[in-house]
Parts: structure tokens; C-alpha cells; sequence
């Protein structure tokens, strides 16, 4: 039996053309899918965001993401289709923007980039580090994990936070219900947690209120796990820190205050934009693929029927 695999460009297509009994199609979503077999795997554009209304149950049977997050899917897949995330493409470079800015916010990165372009030479200490310090990584998922690997050998004190309690091979998970009694011990915070309404607004005003003075805050999960407003507020106080690579909005408007800011550091959004993300995208496609072929359940399922 052929399979019917939809792409969103001639670049992505081309990866494929050697997969063999698979019909490929174009297909950007940015209309109804094309007339034609009904489609078994639709990759996605590697958006954030895209009109979801073109699907239809009877022309598209699953779909690829080529993102981590699936929240601006909720309730907007009809039924009938099979919602496929990108698990293992984008959780190593996402830790590896937590840790930048971790790093770049602690040692002082950002004002020694903004003395720059004025050969301004302006040493000055540090009271901020990581060796010896108290990291708390709230979100213990994929980018929590990936995390945790590349601040080992920093020298640092993990605390790890995820949905409920539990122990592993490194020790003790605490639950998110504990989170009020750690935040005042952490010189940093790493937010990594999925967005959903269980986790919107987790970094309020309260949340931020319990941290240390002084201390960091690193988001990379979406900007809306962040109340923005209680954000500026916090950091405009010097209260604490921000390096933050997700916001809300965004982009972020040019004169919003968290641009101007002192202790304010921010990235676009670029956690998983890395040249090889596409690679990894192309060995779970295939994968995929396979398992259509050999009448398997695909992997990396997600529920999004909200």
C-alpha cells in the first residue's frame, strides 16, 4: 500500500524523495489539503501558529508537528486526527539557550556586549556565579532533563520541580505544590514547564514576591507561563533578574519596559533554532513513516481535543 505524506516547501520535500511506496505532496497549510488520496502524515510548517481550521478528518489522518509545544492546538484538531509532537528535536538546544542565558545573566554578559560598540572597557565584579549556587529547575519534561545534564559539572545545587513528587536515580523530585518553600532559597530559577491552564501565569506575582533578592529567573517554556506585567514590575524594582527567551507578547512590542530594564536580558525566541533541528525533524519523520508501513501506532501522540 502507498502511503500519502503531505510536506510545507520543495526544500522539506526533497529530503524524502527516497522513501520508497510513499506518494509525496505539497502542502503549507495554508488552505484545504490538496485534492488527491486522503494524506497519512501531514508535517506541519515550523510555526508557532497557523490557521488549523483548513483540517479535515477526511483528507488528513495524522499530523507532525516540528515543535515541542502543541498548546495553540487544543481544541482546534477535529476529531479523527492523530496530533504528533516533536519530541527529541528541540530539547537539547532549548537547554543549551537555558544555560546561555543562566550564564550570560550571571556573569554579567549582557553589559559587557552593550559597552561593545562605545570600546567602553568596564571590568567590574561579579557577586553573581554558578559554582556554588542553587538552581532550581521547575519542569522536569525533555528540556527539564536535557537541562539538568548540561548544568552538571557547573558546580551547582539542583532542585528539581515537576507536576508531582518522586524520586529517581538523582534523588528527590519535589512536587509544584512545594514550589512557595524553594523559591526563597534559589539564587536561579529555570522555567521549562509545558503551557497549559494549569501552568498559565505559574510565574506570578506571588511567585516572583517568594524569590530571592537578587536571584534569576530563565524562562524557556511560552511567555504566557509568565504574568508579563508582574515581570516589569519585579525587575524594574531590581528585585530580581530576568533572562528570558519567550514573552508575552511576541514578538515584543519596541518600546515595551522589559527592553530598557536593568537586569533584564532577551532572546527571541530562539531556544530550538538551531541549523540541525531540521535533521532530527527528518529521522522522526521517518520513523513515523515506518510505522505507518508496518501498521504501528505512531509515536510522540499528543491529546489535543481540549
Amino acid at each position: 500500500m502507498t502511503l500519502c505524506l503531505s510536506l510545507p516547501d520543495e526544500q522539506t520535500l526533497a529530503r524524502y524523495t527516497d522513501l520508497p511506496d510513499v506518494e509525496l505532496v505539497l502542502w503549507d497549510f495554508r488552505g484545504p489539503a490538496p485534492q488527491g488520496p486522503p494524506i497519512d502524515l501531514a508535517v506541519r510548517p515550523y510555526v508557532l501558529k497557523s490557521d488549523l481550521s483548513v483540517l479535515d478528518a477526511e483528507r488528513v489522518r495524522a499530523v507532525q508537528t516540528q515543535s515541542l509545544g502543541y498548546d495553540d492546538a487544543i481544541g482546534k484538531v477535529p476529531e479523527g486526527i492523530t496530533w504528533c509532537n516533536a519530541v527529541g528535536v528541540h530539547e537539547g538546544p532549548t537547554a543549551e539557550i537555558a544555560v546561555a542565558l543562566l550564564l550570560a545573566a550571571q556573569r554579567g554578559i549582557d553589559h559587557f556586549a552593550r559597552a561593545m560598540p562605545e570600546g567602553r572597557w568596564e571590568p567590574r565584579p561579579m557577586r553573581h556565579g554558578l559554582l556554588g549556587s542553587r538552581v532550581l529547575l521547575v519542569g522536569y519534561g525533555g528540556i527539564g532533563q536535557e537541562t539538568h545534564r548540561r548544568l552538571d559539572g557547573f558546580g551547582v545545587e539542583i532542585v528539581r520541580v515537576a507536576s508531582r513528587a518522586r524520586s529517581d536515580e538523582h534523588g528527590p523530585v519535589h512536587g509544584i505544590d512545594e514550589i512557595g518553600d524553594l523559591l526563597p532559597d534559589a539564587d536561579a530559577v529555570i522555567v521549562a514547564v509545558p503551557y497549559s491552564a494549569a501552568t498559565h501565569h505559574l510565574v506570578d506575582d506571588a511567585f516572583l514576591s517568594a524569590m530571592a533578592e537578587g536571584a534569576v529567573l530563565v524562562n524557556v517554556a511560552r511567555g504566557k507561563v509568565a504574568d508579563t506585567d508582574a515581570l516589569v514590575r519585579h525587575a524594574a524594582s531590581g528585585h530580581v533578574r530576568i533572562a528570558s527567551d519567550v514573552f508575552d507578547p511576541e514578538p515584543l512590542p519596541a518600546d515595551h519596559p522589559l527592553w530598557t530594564t536593568p537586569g533584564v536580558l532577551v532572546s527571541p525566541h530562539v531556544g530550538g533554532a538551531v541549523t540541525t533541528w531540521a535533521d532530527r525533524v527528518e529521522t522522526l519523520v521517518r520513523r513515523q513513516v515506518a510505522h505507518l508501513q508496518a501498521g504501528e501506532q505512531l509515536e510522540c501522540v499528543v491529546d489535543v481535543s481540549g
